[in-house]
């Protein structure tokens, strides 16, 4: 896959094969390369993986569009694999806003990328469904317009928030499909009743599940079985990378070296990074 359009057409068609896509999320060029060479079909970038490393709190509009643009950026050139983005709520609470988005995404060389109802502000953290919706119909408008097959995932944020309203949560995902959506998806979902809701409430469009959290206790056979068509894992394997640095940290602070002798041998991670 050489060009925007081929990448493009293969993420989409990617929901639609046998089993499940699974679509892990690098935070940096390097990781990117690594996901690549573990045979990996599309990757998508981590807003949370980012902040962290540039030393921000995730979640409280730390990171501007641009900033993650350019990290974008990196990871789409690091490999040939198509490249979604995390691109949080449109960074802005306009439909234009999202709209704008979505056209700067493309631009960086982006075949996909999810739109949140997450507002971010504390008093008020789900956008009305109105809004939402109208955010949704704009994103979809700009993706359509780009000349290529562009992924857009709409995402209802209510379960990250102290919103676990499943009824709320469904006419979201219904409205965004009907606005066009093409993959939808609520991170937070953990049982298998919530799920089978989810898929069966906006069948046919695929539906991304969020896994890696000790709270979902289903494996990718069962989600397949319920008619899970995406997974992914957010900030999960930035988490466990930054945790294995800190723990290996820790242990040097305290006197202790054993931790580092677990570490990925040189050689082979520097084999990964070969042109």
């Amino acid at each position: 896959m050489t060009t925007q359009a081929q990448r493009g057409e293969a993420f989409a068609s990617l929901h639609h094969g046998p089993g499940v896509l699974v679509l892990p999320n690098p935070w940096d060029a390097g990781s990117a390369k690594m996901l690549a060479h573990l045979g990996f079909h599309a990757l998508a970038t981590t807003s949370a993986g980012l902040a962290f490393a540039l030393g921000r709190r995730d979640a409280e509009g730390n990171v501007s569009r641009d900033e993650a643009l350019v990290n974008a950026r990196e990871i789409v050139d690091a490999t040939p694999l198509p490249v979604a983005a995390d691109l949080e709520n449109g960074y802005g609470d306009h439909p234009e806003d999202c709209a704008a988005t979505i056209r700067a995404a493309a631009a960086v060389g982006l075949v996909g990328g999810s739109i949140e109802d997450a507002s971010g502000r504390p008093d008020q953290p789900i956008y009305p469904m109105e809004l939402a919706v109208e955010r949704i119909r704009a994103a979809v408008a700009a993706a359509r317009g780009l000349g290529f097959p562009f992924t857009l995932a709409a995402r209802a944020e209510n379960y990250l928030h102290g919103r676990p309203d499943l009824d709320d949560t469904l006419r979201r995902l219904v409205a965004y499909a009907e606005a066009g959506a093409d993959v939808l998806y609520a991170p937070g979902l953990t049982t298998r009743e919530q799920i089978h809701e989810v898929v069966h409430a906006v069948a046919p469009r695929p539906v991304n599940v969020l896994v890696g959290s000790a709270s979902l206790k289903l494996g990718l056979d069962e989600l397949a079985e319920l008619g899970v068509r995406r997974v992914s894992v957010g900030s999960t394997l930035a988490r466990v990378a930054l945790g294995a640095f800190f723990q290996s940290a820790e242990a040097l602070r305290r006197g202790d070296l054993e931790p580092m002798s677990r570490a990925m041998p040189f050689d082979r991670l520097n084999e990964l990074f070969r042109p």
